[in-house]
């Protein structure tokens, strides 16, 4: 899901501009996964650009401000949605913490870092969502703990059906400020691929694990 068309747009020519989404549709990155993509993101260089860190931390506010008006913490997903989360809680005012992929294994054994409260209503951060199972164990993680979760708003997402899928099962709802789809189209009109690779780039979407193969 996404935000307004104009903000989606925005937000992946700021993506495509510094670099932090890289598209090499016919020399594909090989992912930990294994999975041959067409795509690397490495949202967290926007933190080194001042005028696009404040569009980004301005639109996750105004997200959250819209679809869950009755935030009362927000939390980020270590570790890339950190940074944004913490952003945006400092833009809306309201606490902040994140979670862990797992506790720690010493001190106080902590998953669920701050001053975070069971019965909470809370706003998940993350930068980026593909299959959403990370970001889905975290969320578990903050049910466990006794937090309400609202949902989740992120910078962008695959549009994996998958995700869609995965969010559905878990009841919960997710939002992002731009979208894969957003980012062709962007990257098509400032001639940044060519028409044929277009082509190449909407069929990994629909099939991640197997794209590549023909490579």
């Amino acid at each position: 899901m996404q935000q307004t068309e104009n903000v989606a747009a925005k937000i992946a020519e700021y993506l495509l501009e510094i670099n932090a989404i890289k598209l090499k549709p016919t020399d594909p990155f090989t992912w930990a996964s294994g999975w041959k993509s067409p795509i690397y993101s490495d949202n967290r260089l926007f933190l080194s650009h001042p005028l696009i860190r404040t569009y980004i931390k301005k639109e996750l506010g105004n997200l959250i401000k819209q679809k869950y008006p009755t935030a009362e913490a927000i939390i980020g997903v270590a570790t890339a949605g950190i940074a944004p989360g913490a952003l945006v809680a400092d833009y809306l005012e309201l606490p902040f913490g994140y979670v862990r992929s797992e506790p720690k294994k010493h001190g106080m054994g902590k998953q669920v870092e701050g001053d975070i409260h069971p019965k909470q209503k809370i706003v998940v951060v993350e930068d980026l969502v593909s299959t959403g199972k990370s970001s889905l164990q975290a969320i578990d993680a903050l049910r466990d703990f006794g937090c309400e979760i609202l949902g989740m708003v992120s910078i962008f997402n695959y549009g994996f059906d998958a995700a869609i899928q995965n969010f559905e099962q878990a009841n919960c709802s997710f939002f992002s400020l731009s979208n894969y789809n957003e980012l062709i189209t962007v990257a098509v009109s400032k001639n940044l691929i060519k028409n044929e690779e277009k082509d190449l780039l909407s069929e990994w979407r629909k099939s991640p694990s197997t794209w590549g193969q023909h490579i």
